[in-house]
């Protein structure tokens, strides 16, 4: 007897439905041909798997010095970005135009770098790496996901909705960072670790010149949004044509580093110290 070969890959979408017979009598086929065209069952076609196409990968490692804080963000964002992947930190002596090496080497197209100075001070690079641009802002207002405790709740792998203040479209480099981070952000259609399904959405808003993400849950029963995590800000400091480097786009000319911050809250204590003397 010879053995029957089962097809495998991908079913068509444009398939047909298959038609069953459907037998009244154990193993006794329908005696009249009307009887035989009704009790015939339509089984619909299997729903396509499609094809992975967008071929986008993203980059999300740090260099050393970073905290507890900044390690359980990366986490959470390879959690929430299937299509990310992770590497060893990267020594603080490095020049930055290493990471286009490590992405090649990685084949990611897209990069998040955390850069830690001080201890104290986090800064983040998102490239497209290995032709640019790139943007680098600095890290604010840190809550992950284990921290906020927040009652919403998502798929692992499930597909996010991006929504952007319209305050992107007004300005030329706004719009260029809505772009960069829709192709970092979004999870690619048919990606082998996600799931077809739509449960949650970043969201990019525009508040105080500085960028606040958030992550929400959508409610199935009434369409609400209920806030997962994690959350930050971000402050853009400069827009580089090229990755991690070259002419520069655009400055942010109202960003104050925080040394400089910290600097003038120095100064300020000192000069109330001297008059609380003065008058003592």
């Amino acid at each position: 007897m010879s053995a029957f070969k089962r097809k495998r890959g991908r079913q068509d979408a444009n398939k047909k439905a298959k038609k069953v017979k459907y037998v009244a009598a154990g193993g006794e086929a329908p005696v009249e041909a009307e009887q035989e065209k009704n009790n015939e069952i339509t089984i619909p076609p299997p729903v396509s798997s499609g094809r992975w196409t967008n071929k986008e990968r993203v980059l999300i490692f740090s260099s050393r010095g970073i905290n507890y804080r900044t390690r359980h963000l990366m986490q959470d964002l390879r959690t929430l970005m299937p299509h990310a992947k992770a590497d060893t930190k990267m020594d603080r002596k490095d020049k930055l135009f290493i990471v286009n090496e490590v992405c090649e080497i990685k084949n990611c197209n897209k990069c998040l770098f955390f850069e830690a100075k001080k201890k104290q001070d986090l800064y983040m690079w998102i490239s497209n790496s290995p032709h640019g641009p790139s943007a680098k802002f600095l890290v604010q207002n840190i809550h992950t996901l284990a921290e906020l405790k927040m009652t919403g709740n998502c798929l692992k792998g499930s597909r996010p909705l991006l929504s952007f203040d319209p305050k992107f479209d007004t300005e030329p480099h706004f719009a260029l960072l809505k772009e960069l981070f829709t192709q970092t952000f979004s999870t690619p259609r048919y990606h082998p670790k996600s799931q077809p399904f739509v449960d949650h959405v970043f969201t990019f808003t525009i508040a105080d010149n500085r960028i606040w993400f958030r992550n929400y849950q959508i409610m199935e029963e009434d369409a609400a949004l209920v806030e997962v995590g994690p959350r930050f800000v971000l402050n853009l400091i400069k827009i580089f044509q090229g990755s991690f480097g070259g002419p520069t786009l655009f400055e942010n000319q109202g960003f104050q580093s925080p040394n400089m911050v910290r600097k003038l809250i120095l100064t300020k204590r000192i000069t109330n110290t001297k008059l609380s003397k003065d008058k003592g």
